[in-house]
């Protein structure tokens, strides 16, 4: 990759386009209201994804750009749990009875902070207010430094079949730049407890571009985590936004690495995934030939949600929890981010919905032509707004950052089929947000 057109075209203020158009976009016009009236027109036989969020860590990552905060008691998430067991009660109230539901994922936060001892209760409570369809996918997001024996028995036995470790760096010199300090004996263990409970699909998430990282610890961590052969991996960039995210201001900005040695970290990583036998999706996840992740890629079915890349083919995600984000029928909802606020609102015996997003046509096209361009680095436009009778010349002439790519060789278009050349895939989110009704369209 020429340094000259990654600074050009490089902005590492872009959307990372899991949902468009983004969260700055939802507006407080969008209520509890709403999101009634579109859980009550959801087809009735359409299977639905659930996420849900549990905002509780033992103590915080100075890179994390999530919502969530720390504890060292038990106490508070046992409140939160008796009001997600409520928020589960009202939503299915409004959602058609008997609800098919093929994909559940528990993010945060640490959701495996939940007390061996609820976490079944609380699975008990989606399976009865929801129907899970044979073989649903039921995921948990872990932090191998508070994962117990005892809380792998308990996911095991509870149907969870595929398990998200936090990894990032295993370098003592960048974990320690950002407050998370966790050996690869606590991962290597998390891994096997999880698979002697019968939890075998595996994901890792590994960051780039974090302070101190250089292209050789980039690379000693990845070659670590094949050892322990992980199913597939999310190798994501660091976004540092110190004035949306107080925490990251503890992290040194002069230790960060620049663009160029982000590219060459992100680089080095996937070759040396790809070496492994693992197959690059999308922009940064990796997974081995026979992972759904592969599979769907190979088939054209990868699809892009709040959570990343994935093989759930639901048009409709249901979030519970407080920041939860789901897409309902006619648009985007987000849940109230604070705790406080969102335990006042289902205390209630309301939904807790803060905002959101009412789709339009022209979203829902452009969404699916950001969607297929993250997802399959190319995009047949003309095809995409035949699907939606929509006339494609009015987007692609509005795209004016195309001729711009296409003239440096990042992207090749013709008659509207816009490919982008995998020696740029690092450029993937510009390509993207050239579609992006919602960016600057200045020159830049």
């Amino acid at each position: 990759m020429q340094t000259s057109i990654l600074k050009r075209h490089y902005d590492a203020r872009l959307p990372w386009y899991t949902i468009y158009p983004t969260v700055p976009e939802f507006s407080a016009a969008v209520g509890p209201k709403d999101c009634e009236e579109w859980l009550r027109r959801l087809p009735t036989d359409d299977a639905v994804s659930l996420y849900i969020h549990v905002p509780f860590c033992r103590s915080i990552c100075w890179y994390c750009g999530f919502p969530r905060t720390s504890t060292g008691r038990d106490a508070p998430i046992l409140d939160y749990l008796a009001v997600l067991h409520e928020e589960t009660r009202l939503v299915a109230a409004q959602a058609p009875p008997a609800l098919p539901v093929s994909d559940v994922h528990f993010g945060g936060g640490t959701p495996t902070l939940i007390p061996p001892s609820e976490f079944p209760a609380l699975m008990d409570v989606l399976r009865r207010r929801f129907t899970f369809r044979e073989g649903a996918a039921v995921a948990v997001e872990i932090d191998p430094r508070t994962f117990t024996v005892e809380m792998a028995e308990t996911l095991g036995a509870a149907g969870v079949n595929r398990a998200s470790l936090g990894v990032q760096s295993f370098d003592p010199v960048v974990q320690k730049a950002v407050n998370r300090i966790q050996s690869e004996a606590e991962t290597a263990g998390a891994v096997e407890n999880l698979r002697r409970n019968g939890i075998t699909r595996i994901n890792f998430d590994l960051i780039y571009g974090l302070p101190n990282q250089t292209v050789q610890s980039c690379v000693r961590t990845a070659e670590t985590v094949v050892a322990m052969r992980p199913d597939r991996l999310a190798v994501s960039g660091y976004a540092h936004v110190p004035s949306y995210k107080k925490n990251q201001r503890l992290i040194d900005e002069a230790l960060l690495p620049d663009t160029v040695a982000r590219a060459e970290q992100a680089a080095a990583v996937g070759d040396t995934l790809v070496a492994a036998g693992y197959c690059q999706i999308g922009l940064d996840h990796f997974a081995l030939p026979d992972d759904e992740l592969a599979l769907a890629q190979k088939t054209g079915r990868l699809r892009r949600n709040s959570l990343g890349y994935s093989a759930d083919t639901c048009q409709t995600v249901i979030g519970l929890g407080a920041s939860a984000i789901g897409r309902v029928g006619h648009g985007y909802v987000l849940n109230e981010v604070a705790t406080g606020s969102y335990t006042q609102h289902i205390r209630a015996g309301r939904l807790a919905t803060s905002k959101g997003y009412p789709l339009c046509d022209v979203d829902r096209v452009r969404a699916a032509i950001i969607e297929r361009l993250m997802c399959d680095l190319e995009a047949d436009v003309p095809a995409i707004c035949a699907a939606f009778d929509f006339d494609p010349v009015p987007l692609l002439d509005s795209a004016e950052r195309l001729a711009m790519l296409a003239e440096d060789g990042v992207v090749d278009i013709e008659s509207g089929f816009i490919r982008v050349r995998r020696e740029y895939r690092f450029l993937l989110r510009t390509v993207a947000g050239a579609f992006d009704a919602y960016l600057d369209r200045s020159p830049y």
